[in-house]
């Protein structure tokens, strides 16, 4: 038995492409040990961009396979008007190699991701498995406002189910390290003691990402409301994450006088600088810099973090406070996080009635802005 079936448009001019895709895809089941159903897919396909778009607009897809060259508007064209008008649709590029780049360049603009072709049966199964499975968390956030403990329990199995890979990456290196695979010379062993460390402060982000917005997400209503010092907890913030900085020689600084109160909760306004200031660090060039900016009004309390890192595009800037969302391209690609952070953020926020905006250019740093009215 299997659960709604996922919804896959396939956009190619190549009748080959078009019938194995939907060939495989028809028979294909994506299948987790916690999910009650396996998840199945309806494929329609079409061969031109406007026989897309026509059908994008009567019929909710969640999956958008699209080929770059098409007989008549283009794929890029394409992507851009369901990122502007579906946002919610994930879109893979279809490209021969000789289209690489285009097929990046996409990516950066929006696509989730790309398969060259000629492609595997296998290849695509393992493509589809992965956006499947994104969309499938995208759809159990909906349902933890409206559904109860068990959706919430499912929500938590799923993601935790991501920590078994960098456990066993962890376990496999141990092993080879216990082992002496490398021989008797200590130096031999860095990488693997450096690569499972960085694994391990991973699951331990996830980990405490999952308890934020576990806390948020089920109305937790343990708030403990009270005039707290606001330069206080950010200098806090700041001091708990010079180990992360000190590694990308990144020089921090608190700019505001002492002692501005804020009426609120110690622990949520932690979660705040420590999500905004981790990201900080996270997106900044190397000997950058961090600033944490707090200024205070008759009526306001306004924070700046702000950085010296590689910037965010408009485009991007729009999906930043969404769950699960990773700004995808060549200068993050090898920066971890579960795309939980800003939307946790943004979630506290909405308790202070407080905004937060964002001031960013690519490679030209970036602002995030936070008013709290008194």
């Amino acid at each position: 038995m299997i659960m709604d079936k996922l919804n896959i448009l396939v956009v190619d001019d190549e009748p080959g492409i078009r019938m194995g895709v939907k060939r495989v895809l028809q028979q294909f089941e994506v299948d987790y040990p916690f999910m009650d159903e396996p998840i199945g897919f309806n494929v329609v396909d079409v061969e031109t961009g406007e026989e897309a778009i026509e059908l994008l607009n009567s019929n909710n897809y969640d999956v958008v396979f699209l080929d770059n060259k098409l007989p008549g508007i283009q794929g890029i064209e394409v992507l851009e008007y369901i990122n502007k008008n579906m946002p919610e649709t994930r879109v893979i590029m279809i490209t021969s190699y000789a289209s690489l780049e285009l097929a990046v360049k996409a990516t950066k603009i929006g696509a989730y991701d790309f398969v060259p072709k000629p492609f595997t049966p296998a290849e695509l199964r393992a493509c589809t498995e992965n956006v499947a499975k994104q969309v499938f968390l995208k759809k159990m956030t909906k349902k933890l406002h409206k559904e109860g403990r068990h959706i919430r329990f499912q929500f938590l199995s799923l993601l935790s189910h991501e920590l078994k890979n960098p456990i066993g990456a962890v376990e496999g290196y141990l092993k080879m390290i216990k082992e002496r695979k490398a021989g008797n010379n200590i130096d031999s062993y860095d990488e693997m003691i450096m690569r499972s460390l960085e694994r391990l402060n991973n699951m331990r982000d996830l980990i405490m990402d999952l308890l934020d917005l576990s806390k948020i997400s089920g109305g937790e209503k343990n708030r403990e409301l009270k005039d707290i010092d606001i330069s206080q907890i950010a200098k806090e913030a700041i001091n708990a994450m010079q180990p992360m900085a000190i590694q990308k020689d990144i020089q921090m600084y608190l700019n505001c006088k002492e002692n501005i109160f804020l009426y609120g909760d110690t622990r949520e306004i932690e979660m705040i600088f420590n999500n905004l200031i981790s990201n900080a660090i996270k997106y900044n060039e190397k000997n950058g810099r961090v600033d944490v900016f707090i200024e205070e009004t008759p009526k306001t309390v306004k924070v700046v973090v702000a950085d010296t890192g590689i910037g965010i595009s408009k485009d991007d800037q729009q999906k930043l406070f969404n769950e699960f969302v990773r700004i995808k391209n060549t200068k993050t690609k090898n920066i971890s996080g579960s795309g939980l952070g800003l939307s946790i953020v943004s979630q506290i926020l909405e308790n202070y009635h407080a905004e937060i905006t964002v001031n960013s250019e690519p490679n030209e740093g970036s602002e995030f802005i936070i008013v709290f009215n008194k």
